[in-house]
């Protein structure tokens, strides 16, 4: 069990990539706080690892929200006994070509993806300094932190903004023997990824199958989803790496779509 006596913050974790971590994590000995958005299914997510033998709480968090981060940050520290990694996964989408993105949508989405990276990364770090206990915070960036695609402006600035976050952490971070990571996947079959094809098919103009077979997994070595198992286990490799030999890299996972 990798992470024996260890704490874990997963955020956007009710669902997809976030409950895969947080379930592995789980089962390699953490004690997890699901943290999410919608509280009920957080704390279903968090009854069903109790029930296989894990421990595990739901809490609700707003990450664009710094009073409710830091809340239920505290929260998670007072029940656990302490922060000792963070997984900042939570994230949305909206696809639309720069002229007719809303710039509501993209405060939103750079609100959540990058304010909440941020608010997150902060109120774990209140934890993680004092003493130099030290942690590990892991960012959820994407292959699009590294290359662009039509559409998706607001995503592609979240994602790459992520990198320099992680790398000024990496940084900051040493002196306290916090390390920190990006993970960044191909595309993953997620409810956020199936809600995708049929948009970018309107956007496009093409059928959702040339979506899947072009667009999606065109460029990769094999034609494969990443699944949501591969990220997590990248996830616990890094959560359970012994020093900090590879803190501020991206890890990409993505089937040969990138390679760096």
């Amino acid at each position: 069990m990798k992470l024996i006596g260890k704490s874990a913050i997963v955020t956007g974790s009710a669902s997809g990539i976030g409950r895969a971590i947080a379930e592995l994590y789980a089962r390699e000995g953490a004690a997890v706080a699901i943290a999410d958005v919608n509280l009920e299914a957080a704390q279903a997510v968090a009854a069903a690892i109790v029930k296989a033998g894990g421990k595990a709480i739901g809490i609700a968090m707003d990450v664009t929200n710094e009073a409710a981060v830091d809340a239920a940050t505290d929260q998670v520290a007072q029940t656990f006994g302490a922060v000792d990694i963070l997984v900042s996964n939570a994230g949305i989408q909206i696809v639309n070509p720069i002229e007719n993105y809303a710039f509501s949508d993209w405060k939103k989405m750079l609100a959540i993806h990058l304010d909440g990276a941020f608010l997150t990364t902060k109120a774990a770090l209140r934890h993680m300094y004092p003493d130099n206990r030290g942690g590990t915070v892991i960012y959820m960036g994407s292959v699009h932190s590294h290359e662009a695609s039509p559409l998706k402006s607001a995503y592609v600035t979240a994602k790459h903004g992520l990198l320099g976050l992680a790398r000024v952490l990496a940084k900051e971070g040493a002196a306290h023997n916090v390390r920190s990571y990006v993970i960044c996947p191909g595309f993953v079959r997620t409810p956020l990824v199936d809600k995708q094809i049929p948009e970018q098919a309107r956007e496009l103009g093409i059928s959702e199958a040339e979506v899947i077979r072009k667009v999606m997994l065109g460029a990769t070595v094999d034609g494969i989803f990443t699944t949501v198992d591969d990220v997590a286990q990248t996830a616990l490799f890094l959560a359970a790496f012994p020093s900090a030999a590879l803190t501020g890299q991206s890890v990409v996972v993505s089937h040969g779509w990138f390679m760096q």
